[in-house]
């Protein structure tokens, strides 16, 4: 059996700049990405049926045949909800609220398995099995850091089960019931660990440097590195080959990306191959304690996230100089290089390069020599796969351009 994913019947743009560049389940959130999870849970092959600019590099399987489990894209699997989706026979269907979220059946047409879609499905000829319990999915790019301190408690439940960690050395703190668990080849000393409200998870061969304070739930990616005194407070997701510092809270870092410095994060979410500089900061809340409006690609206008608490949304390839401060509810999008003094737009379309004086186009010809240097830096090569998703992504987002 394998697992296909599905993006078709989402709408993928009230999650942009983040699906811009990768399929909706191949976001972070917790640990893991929620393909990982699918994939970690089930122990069976996992792949993609998604946007066409994104297939070359996040195909479907050629040999995906026989028993298949289609499953949206954006839902996040726990144990209850993966127990109900084993038990299903073939031509059933696990619905919930109304809606397909899982289907079983046998494929033997790759053509037919990649234009899928669940709203194709006639119901009458195949069986509905209702789930009653709650279900956590990604709808917006907030969703992300709203779900996450909870994903961590279930993708730690899921790596550690049964295993033993690496030890701890014994010049660091720890304080609280939830466990702590370091993968083989972690550096970690005179640091606090507070595990009061959630375990603490630490990668293969991450680093956790002295003076550093840090509160679970949290999670560090494998070769990660949290730089001396940085504060760490909840909810606190660091994907892999990251290097983070200053303060951050309730936050997700998909991986390869830096934060380095001193400065906040918070209630954001930032995407691959990004850079804060030094000192930037971002707002979360607003002075007068309304609502925080986000924009939405798909409305194409700011949208009530019903919260108080939003930071920044940043896509891949994002950066920022020095000093840069982020009014609450800001979105940045794929590929853009925020620089000069003040506060810039609340939305910052795609390939824009600036500053709250203006922005122009990002030329791609120099993004892509910048992109090289910095895949160099993590010994990992900017290939003509990501080339061409980047080129297609510019394309996509041109009516967003507006200066």
């Amino acid at each position: 059996m394998q697992i296909v994913l599905y993006d078709n019947d989402l709408s993928r743009k009230k999650l942009y700049p983040l699906a811009l560049t990768r399929p909706v389940s191949n976001l972070r959130v917790g640990i893991l990405t929620i393909d990982e999870k699918w994939r970690k849970y089930f122990n069976v092959p996992v792949s993609f049926v998604t946007e066409d600019h994104l297939i070359e590099k996040y195909p479907l399987n050629k040999d995906v045949t026989g028993a298949v489990l289609l499953i949206r894209g954006n839902i996040l699997p726990d144990e209850k909800l993966c127990e109900h989706i084993r038990a299903l026979s073939l031509g059933e269907a696990l619905v919930w609220q109304e809606e397909l979220i899982a289907f079983k059946t046998e494929v033997s047409d790759l053509a037919v398995l990649s234009s899928f879609h669940f709203k194709d499905l006639d119901t009458e000829d195949i069986k509905l099995v209702y789930y009653q319990e709650s279900i956590n999915r990604i709808e917006h790019p907030e969703d992300i850091f709203k779900n996450n301190g909870e994903a961590i408690k279930n993708d730690f439940e899921l790596l550690t089960k049964g295993r033993v960690s690496a030890p701890l050395s014994k010049t660091n703190h720890v304080l609280g019931d939830y466990p702590i668990f370091l993968e083989e080849g972690v550096n970690a000393e005179f640091a606090s660990f507070n595990t009061s409200n959630g375990p603490i998870y630490l990668g293969n061969s991450s680093q956790v440097w002295e003076g550093s304070h840090i509160r679970g739930p949290f999670a560090l990616g494998d070769h990660s590195i949290v730089k001396m005194g940085t504060r760490i407070y909840s909810n606190v997701s660091v994907g892999p080959y990251c290097t983070v510092g200053g303060e951050l809270n309730t936050s997700v870092i998909w991986g390869n990306s830096n934060k380095g410095h001193d400065g906040y994060m918070g209630s954001s979410v930032v995407g691959e191959w990004c850079n804060w500089g030094a000192d930037s900061n971002n707002s979360n809340m607003k002075n007068n304690f309304k609502n925080v409006r986000l924009y939405d690609y798909e409305l194409e206008d700011f949208r009530d996230t019903g919260l108080q608490f939003c930071g920044v949304i940043m896509g891949d390839y994002g950066r920022c100089a020095i000093n840069t401060a982020f009014n609450t509810g800001t979105v940045i999008g794929v590929s853009v290089s925020v620089f000069g003094v003040g506060i810039p737009p609340a939305f910052i379309p795609d390939f824009s390069w600036g500053s709250r004086d203006g922005f122009t186009s990002y030329e791609m010809e120099k993004m892509f020599q910048t992109a090289e240097l910095f895949f160099q830096r993590r010994s990992c090569k900017f290939d003509e796969i990501e080339k061409n998703l980047l080129k297609s992504v510019y394309d996509l987002t041109e009516n967003y351009r507006n200066y």
